[in-house]
């Protein structure tokens, strides 16, 4: 496929952007018509006021904010980990996450602040398990081993979820497992700005190193001659792509595929440039779990689907033939 033109592909974002919040905005299970909507975003009250200030509008942002950044944390981690099936999901991070939030949440410090904290230790605790096992697995950190040994703790981190779910009561087993299956409702503007507080750093190291991972891309060797510092960057992607994992999974809780899925649609429209890579995708990742929400909370009104049912239904298909793709590729 040929590379789009950034104009092209910035006008293509820009309407897709906008094409996400007027369908999260004004499409919802509660019966407004488009005149009470524009009616409550001009502030002139009415019946829709708090439907759309209070429940629909945050929880736009919020899903412009979740999956900007599982879709950033996504492009980056397959560069330095040089595996286009990487995503925080795949390599446990998410699940790490998920055990420190839900930690948090049984121990009755469950926060919109607490729990990005408590999430960003789990993840990184996880992080380091992974390499460790994948070391003593193979010595060289491989892609694929990594592959496997992200898969390995990230199912024994949801194994002890499970554990404590399972001694928990009954109401919060329900809460909890709700949560963990990904779901932009009932956070509201507290958890919007807790999000874009723990966000904002790691999307501002990520994208200062948006160079250094164009030159990961090619090979640790050939970044080294080019005067890249890897072992420093990938120190500081690694930690930049666990706070961001961490802050969406405590905001939304686990939802799979939108890190692995939309970074390789950018490449396709795009390339490789990850200084139009990284911005692209958080619209285009934002964007597209607007809309998957959309779907989760109008498909069986008034009940609602977890979001993370809808990326997970989408995202099998992809990552199906993403493996497929990438198998042929290897073994040519």
């Amino acid at each position: 496929m040929r590379p789009l033109g950034a104009a092209r592909l910035a006008l293509g974002l820009a309407l897709l952007l906008v094409t996400a919040v007027v369908v999260g905005v004004f499409v919802g299970p509660a019966s407004l018509t488009p005149g009470e909507v524009v009616a409550a975003l001009a502030g002139r009250g009415g019946p829709g006021g708090a439907i759309v200030w209070a429940l629909r509008v945050p929880r736009v942002v919020l899903g412009l904010l979740v999956g900007g950044v599982l879709a950033v944390s996504g492009a980056s981690l397959q560069v330095l980990v040089r595996n286009p099936l990487a995503d925080p999901y795949l390599l446990g991070l998410s699940g790490g996450a998920g055990l420190g939030a839900v930690l948090a949440m049984t121990a009755g410090v469950g926060t919109p602040w607490l729990v990005p904290a408590a999430a960003f230790a789990g993840a990184v605790v996880t992080m380091a398990a992974v390499y460790a096992l994948a070391a003593a697995a193979g010595g060289a950190l491989d892609g694929r081993v990594l592959l496997l040994a992200g898969v390995v703790v990230g199912a024994f981190a949801g194994a002890l979820v499970g554990g404590i779910l399972a001694v928990s009561a009954a109401q919060g087993t329900r809460t909890a497992l709700v949560w963990l299956m990904g779901g932009l409702g009932g956070v509201g503007w507290p958890g919007v700005l807790a999000l874009a507080a723990y966000a904002l750093p790691g999307l501002i190291v990520l994208a200062a190193e948006a160079r250094t991972l164009n030159l990961l891309a090619m090979g640790e060797e050939p970044a080294r001659h080019l005067g890249a510092d890897v072992t420093r960057s990938r120190r500081r992607v690694y930690l930049a792509a666990s706070l961001l994992t961490a802050a969406a999974v405590a905001a939304a809780g686990i939802i799979g595929f939108v890190g692995l899925v939309v970074p390789h649609a950018i490449r396709m429209l795009r390339g490789h440039d990850h200084r139009v890579l990284l911005p692209a995708a958080f619209v285009a990742g934002g964007a597209l779990l607007v809309i998957a929400d959309v779907g989760a909370r109008t498909a069986f009104a008034p009940l609602e689907l977890p979001v993370g049912v809808v990326t997970a239904v989408v995202g099998v298909p992809v990552f199906a033939f993403l493996l497929r793709r990438w198998t042929a590729r290897s073994s040519s």
